[in-house]
Protein backbone atom coordinates (compact mmCIF):
# COMPACT_ATOMS: atom_id res chain seq x y z
CA UNK A 1 0.00 0.00 0.00
CA UNK A 2 1.45 3.42 -0.54
CA UNK A 3 0.39 6.60 0.73
CA UNK A 4 1.18 9.73 -1.35
CA UNK A 5 1.00 13.14 0.55
CA UNK A 6 2.97 15.24 2.32
CA UNK A 7 5.18 14.90 5.30
CA UNK A 8 4.18 17.87 7.05
CA UNK A 9 0.62 17.02 6.28
CA UNK A 10 -1.43 16.30 9.51
CA UNK A 11 -4.18 14.24 7.85
CA UNK A 12 -1.43 12.29 5.66
CA UNK A 13 -0.09 11.03 9.01
CA UNK A 14 -3.53 10.52 10.59
CA UNK A 15 -3.89 7.90 7.80
CA UNK A 16 -0.23 6.48 8.11
CA UNK A 17 -0.66 6.36 11.77
CA UNK A 18 -4.12 4.05 11.56
CA UNK A 19 -3.09 1.91 8.37
CA UNK A 20 -0.01 0.99 10.35
CA UNK A 21 -1.72 0.35 13.47
CA UNK A 22 -4.20 -1.74 11.64
CA UNK A 23 -1.06 -4.36 10.62
CA UNK A 24 -0.71 -2.79 6.96
CA UNK A 25 2.48 -2.51 5.13
CA UNK A 26 2.89 0.90 3.79
CA UNK A 27 4.83 2.85 1.98
CA UNK A 28 5.19 6.70 2.07
CA UNK A 29 5.88 9.34 -0.67
CA UNK A 30 5.69 13.27 0.14
CA UNK A 31 5.14 14.43 -3.07
CA UNK A 32 6.90 17.63 -3.19
CA UNK A 33 10.06 15.69 -1.67
CA UNK A 34 9.68 13.28 -4.77
CA UNK A 35 7.22 15.02 -7.72
CA UNK A 36 4.77 11.99 -9.27
CA UNK A 37 6.19 11.46 -12.50
CA UNK A 38 3.51 11.92 -15.74
CA UNK A 39 2.58 8.30 -16.16
CA UNK A 40 1.84 9.20 -12.21
CA UNK A 41 0.18 12.07 -12.54
CA UNK A 42 -1.69 10.60 -15.76
CA UNK A 43 -3.72 7.75 -13.49
CA UNK A 44 -4.71 9.83 -10.78
CA UNK A 45 -6.08 12.68 -12.71
CA UNK A 46 -7.79 9.46 -14.78
CA UNK A 47 -9.11 8.15 -11.31
CA UNK A 48 -9.71 11.42 -9.66
CA UNK A 49 -10.28 14.36 -12.72
CA UNK A 50 -10.48 17.89 -10.93
CA UNK A 51 -10.94 16.54 -7.53
CA UNK A 52 -7.39 15.60 -6.97
CA UNK A 53 -6.99 19.72 -6.90
CA UNK A 54 -7.30 21.38 -3.50
CA UNK A 55 -9.12 24.21 -4.49
CA UNK A 56 -9.59 25.70 -1.38
CA UNK A 57 -6.14 25.55 -0.29
CA UNK A 58 -4.07 29.27 0.22
CA UNK A 59 -1.71 27.43 -2.17
CA UNK A 60 -4.69 27.34 -5.12
CA UNK A 61 -5.50 30.99 -4.22
CA UNK A 62 -1.79 32.29 -4.73
CA UNK A 63 -2.20 31.00 -8.53
CA UNK A 64 -1.89 33.18 -11.04
CA UNK A 65 -5.20 33.07 -13.31
CA UNK A 66 -3.61 31.50 -16.21
CA UNK A 67 -2.70 28.84 -13.92
CA UNK A 68 -5.88 28.68 -11.90
CA UNK A 69 -7.69 28.10 -15.30
CA UNK A 70 -5.61 25.56 -16.93
CA UNK A 71 -5.89 21.76 -16.76
CA UNK A 72 -5.42 19.96 -13.50
CA UNK A 73 -2.44 18.43 -14.42
CA UNK A 74 -0.12 21.65 -15.33
CA UNK A 75 -1.61 22.88 -11.60
CA UNK A 76 -0.10 19.63 -9.67
CA UNK A 77 2.97 19.76 -11.94
CA UNK A 78 4.02 23.00 -10.84
CA UNK A 79 2.86 22.71 -7.07
CA UNK A 80 2.68 19.60 -5.90
CA UNK A 81 1.16 20.95 -2.98
CA UNK A 82 -2.00 21.22 -4.53
CA UNK A 83 -3.06 17.60 -4.22
CA UNK A 84 -5.89 16.50 -2.27
CA UNK A 85 -3.95 14.29 0.13
CA UNK A 86 -3.39 11.56 1.32
CA UNK A 87 -3.83 9.52 -2.00
CA UNK A 88 -3.86 5.99 -1.20
CA UNK A 89 -3.09 3.13 -3.44
CA UNK A 90 -3.96 -0.32 -2.39
CA UNK A 91 -3.29 -2.73 -5.31
CA UNK A 92 -5.60 -1.30 -8.40
CA UNK A 93 -7.74 0.71 -6.23
CA UNK A 94 -6.81 4.37 -5.31
CA UNK A 95 -8.43 6.39 -2.28
CA UNK A 96 -8.84 9.96 -2.33
CA UNK A 97 -8.33 11.53 1.42
CA UNK A 98 -9.26 10.09 5.07
CA UNK A 99 -12.68 10.31 5.35
CA UNK A 100 -15.36 7.88 6.76
CA UNK A 101 -15.64 6.41 3.66
CA UNK A 102 -12.25 5.56 3.51
CA UNK A 103 -11.46 4.42 6.32
CA UNK A 104 -14.19 1.69 6.41
CA UNK A 105 -12.73 0.56 2.57
CA UNK A 106 -9.56 0.43 4.48
CA UNK A 107 -9.13 -0.14 7.68
CA UNK A 108 -10.66 -3.94 9.51
CA UNK A 109 -13.93 -2.88 12.03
Amino acid sequence: MMIYGLNTCATSKKAFKALEAAGKDISFRDVRAEPLSETELSELITEFGDRLVDRKSNDWRGLSDWLKHSEAEDQLAANPKLMVRPVIRDGDTYYLGWDAAVQAALLPE
